[in-house]
């Protein structure tokens, strides 16, 4: 029947609003509250993953053949498009850059720390920031790192190795409160670069949890990331480069006293947790003073992040 075969304005308007109202949420994230478990925040981490709604509706639209939902499609494809669509776009490793910078969680209970160490060792980075370090695997990256990078700081669980002389090196208060035990997270050091002095951090943000009733718990993480910002906002040097696994994406709020006073290096998706899939991007690699001109996944270790590499020009 030519009622079932032709394309109608009047079907599928159901369909036409889920795609506004996903189009409206990427764009505009921040009008979900956190108020309520948290949801603005749970959304923002997997915003990327909204463009999956483009293919699911397109389906159910032709199955429809529903016009005003393929227009409504045509806005939230745009909408995504606009949003992330850069980030396909193939990376230029061979900018000019002075400094390559390495980040990773190398996990605590990683099945193969030498093999992980010896990846990590050829990588070719200036600097080497590591989290989820333990004192009987601390050995291993030592043994495996210091033949190339010969200057290293470790506090608590985090390290930071070096090609380049590191000075002033000591620990960042990040501890939420409530939090007890031995518990230090936060490392800040200054590299003597050739191209003059760099204040690094290396940082791991409390983990974030879906619990029931509660929903996405991130009042610890959201508690360190403001004690970060105002140790970042009250460094002396000028240059700064942040390294870390800070359990949240750069479109959580969360992160917000970071972000706001950093420059991220956010070339591609970058996505590095968890590695057998990796869904969200949450070790960044952030400045101060300086461009992150390029950033990049590095292959699977032992460890359930991804490594993430950045080059930095000073």
């Amino acid at each position: 029947m030519p009622g079932r075969t032709s394309w109608s304005w009047t079907r599928g308007r159901g369909l036409a609003a889920v795609a506004v109202l996903v189009a409206a949420l990427l764009a505009f994230p921040g009008v979900v509250p956190n108020t309520v478990g948290n949801l603005g925040s749970l959304l923002e981490t997997f915003l990327p993953w909204g463009g999956l709604a483009v293919p699911v509706l397109t389906v159910l639209a032709l199955l429809r053949r529903s016009a005003i939902a393929m227009v409504s499609l045509a806005l939230l494809a745009a909408v995504w498009a606009a949003l992330f669509g850069a980030r396909l776009l193939p990376a230029d490793r061979g900018t000019a850059h002075d400094l390559t910078v390495l980040q990773h969680n190398v996990n605590d209970e990683n099945p193969d720390p030498e093999g992980t160490a010896r990846a990590l060792a050829q990588a070719g980075a200036d600097l080497i920031a590591l989290e989820e370090l333990t004192p009987d695997i601390l050995p291993v990256y030592e043994a495996a790192l210091s033949p190339g990078h010969p200057h290293h700081a470790v506090v608590g669980t985090v390290g930071l190795w070096s090609r380049y002389p590191l000075a002033d090196s000591r620990p960042v208060d990040i501890r939420p409160v409530g939090v007890e035990g031995d518990w230090s997270r936060g490392l800040r050091s200054t590299a003597r670069t050739p191209s003059g002095d760099l204040a690094v951090y290396v940082a791991h943000l409390p983990s974030v949890r879906i619990r029931l009733p509660d929903g996405f718990g991130t009042g610890r993480r959201d508690e360190s990331a403001a004690a970060l910002g105002a140790a970042i906002a009250a460094e002396e040097l000028d240059r700064i480069v942040l390294l870390g696994d800070f359990n949240s994406t750069l479109d959580d709020r969360g992160l917000a006293p970071v972000t706001s006073r950093m420059t991220p290096a956010e070339e591609g998706f970058g996505f590095s947790w968890p590695a057998a899939f990796p869904m969200a991007r949450i070790d960044h690699v952030m400045t101060r003073a300086a461009t992150p001109v390029t950033t990049w996944t590095l292959p699977a270790t032992g460890s359930d992040h991804l490594a993430v590499a950045a080059r930095i020009k000073l």
